[in-house]
């Protein structure tokens, strides 16, 4: 059979992906069942499965990028493009909580007491824990632009200090954000106040856990050499996510903190 000269890369045969969806598909309905009922093994099997899954089918696209050169240029473009869309979806459901928000805080109906925050809330000091944990992203912004540069250039050492200085950060910022939820005077059933202060930060706070775990990964792959001055996509890919990362916490400091005061 004569080879088509094309630049995509025909993906063989994977199991990873409908284990996956099968598993994500059955940890919803035990989650379900767990809310009503009690706690069920399933949850958790199911929970351990994805983990492993995921690290295998991980296995698989670093072995076709980095051991057998299957990732060409155009294949990072669509790669990029697909990080690029992943990340506006994200963006899309930040964007339904700001408007929940604002809907809520500008016209406070009358269950709320024409009020906002509600009545006997008492909330968060923006300049205490709220402003040093955005500064603190911000700092993780700056030292993950600085990981890249020093990338590019080709500097083993100083890269990955920068990437563990990264690391830190955002372990800190979770850290942080553990203790203003311990000293909450407020919880998620007070209101729809509660409901969306912990939905918007609780999902902004699972986003830095995996962006955690995404830089961690970058991390180890650095120390075993897998990335080069001209092919780190893996990397480009963790830093765009952390930036995200970071301009959301903004737009929510700036709205559930420094609005509510």
């Amino acid at each position: 059979m004569m080879k088509m000269n094309q630049p995509y890369f025909i993906l063989n045969l994977s199991p990873w992906p409908i284990l996956m969806a099968f598993n994500t598909f059955n940890l919803m309905i035990s989650n379900i069942m767990t809310m009503n009922f009690k706690f069920n093994l399933i949850l958790l099997i199911n929970f351990l499965m994805i983990i492993m899954i995921s690290m295998l089918w991980w296995r698989d696209v670093i072995r076709e990028s980095t051991f057998q050169g299957n990732h060409n240029f155009f294949i990072m473009n669509l790669i990029k493009f697909s990080m690029i869309l992943f990340i506006i979806s994200e963006m899309f459901l930040f964007i339904s909580f700001f408007w929940n928000f604002l809907h809520n805080s500008l016209a406070p109906s009358i269950e709320l007491g024409l009020n906002w925050p509600p009545k006997n809330i008492s909330f968060f000091n923006p300049l205490l824990i709220p402003l040093l944990n955005t500064i603190i992203l911000l700092t993780s912004s700056f030292t993950i632009t600085l990981t890249h540069f020093y990338l590019l250039n080709n500097s083993k050492k100083k890269t990955i200090i920068f990437m563990n200085l990264t690391i830190i950060l955002s372990i800190y910022f979770l850290m942080l954000q553990m203790l203003e939820y311990n000293q909450a005077t407020f919880t998620f059933s007070d209101s729809i106040f509660g409901s969306s202060f912990y939905m918007a930060t609780g999902f902004h706070g699972l986003h830095v856990i995996i962006g955690t775990i995404f830089l961690m990964t970058n991390l180890m792959r650095m120390l075993k050499l897998h990335f080069s001055f001209i092919h780190h996509i893996k990397f480009e890919l963790a830093a765009w996510y952390w930036h995200f990362i970071d301009i959301i916490w903004l737009f929510l400091y700036m709205t559930f903190y420094w609005w509510n005061n």
